[in-house]
């Protein structure tokens, strides 16, 4: 006797038929389409055996009914996000969702190399300096209301210069007659030492430490000729052509202090009252 080749649902005959065969036994096509086919999410038919079948998220889907919720593209073979419920190409769901560059309008696409600054995004070769145009990357900015600027072009545009060597002041200095200088470039015109926290003064504007301008142009004291400066509060005497520091004017004889005294000149000596009357 022949074997029986029957489909093991409805018991009919596979000879000469198409069958797809189980565990459990041969199916004719029909039968497992009905028992073993997936409902399509999409769609709601069935999945049949001869139709290509896409499996995310515990959802069955035709090939045809896999697609983009936005533009209906097949998402097949194409990358795709779940946004909730939809699903969306790549592309729709960056035209929706990604930033966009401030510079070129276009879409940033995610993994894209960016830069993110004050609420605003760019692709990382349309965030350019405003005065050279090179992209700036990874390098230190400084922003100027709506441009922003690499820090040698915003020196070399903005950035005051030293009155001396003409060079850019990028931190620090010192302010003299209004004009801006280096630290190191402001020094005495006599010594050439720094001036910068020191007290100085002036001649011709040009600046001189204490020690030079008493030594070229400050009186000298009659009595120590040392320079009379005024510096440090310093008080000094003038008589004729003659100066004194306060604690040098003194009687010649008796070293009295004659501050605010009467005195008597003697030839080039100044004497007390009392030591006068002795003469």
């Amino acid at each position: 006797m022949t074997e029986c080749f029957d489909c093991d649902n409805c018991k009919e005959s596979l000879y000469g038929r198409k069958y797809i065969q189980m565990d459990n036994g041969p199916y004719c096509i029909p039968c497992y389409d009905a028992h073993f086919a997936n409902t399509c999410d999409e769609c709601k038919e069935l999945i049949s055996h001869d139709c290509r079948e896409l499996y995310y998220e515990d959802r069955h889907y035709h090939e045809h009914c896999f697609r983009c919720f936005r533009c209906d593209r097949s998402l097949a073979d194409e990358p795709f996000t779940c946004q909730g419920e939809e699903l969306l190409c790549n592309d729709c769901y960056c035209s929706e969702f990604s930033s966009k560059c401030i510079a070129c309008e276009k879409t940033v696409m995610p993994g894209s190399r960016k830069l993110e600054y004050n609420g605003q995004t760019w692709h990382e070769h349309c965030f350019i300096c405003s005065s050279c145009q090179q992209p700036i990357g990874s390098r230190s900015f400084i922003p100027d209301k709506k441009d922003y600027y690499c820090v040698p072009c915003y020196e070399s545009k903005f950035a005051p210069r030293c009155t001396r060597c003409k060079k850019t002041l990028t931190k620090g200095g010192v302010t003299y007659r209004d004009e801006p200088w280096h630290k190191e470039c402001f020094v005495c015109t006599g010594c050439k030492t720094p001036l910068a926290g020191q007290q100085f003064t002036s001649q011709d504007d040009n600046p001189y430490c204490i020690k030079c301008f008493g030594n070229l142009y400050a009186k000298k004291c009659s009595a120590c000729t040392k320079p009379i400066t005024g510096f440090g509060g310093g008080k000094y005497v003038s008589f004729e052509d003659r100066h004194w520091h306060h604690n040098c004017f003194n009687c010649a004889r008796c070293n009295t202090s004659l501050v605010g005294k009467g005195f008597i000149p003697d030839n080039d000596e100044i004497l007390c009252r009392d030591c006068s009357s002795d003469l």
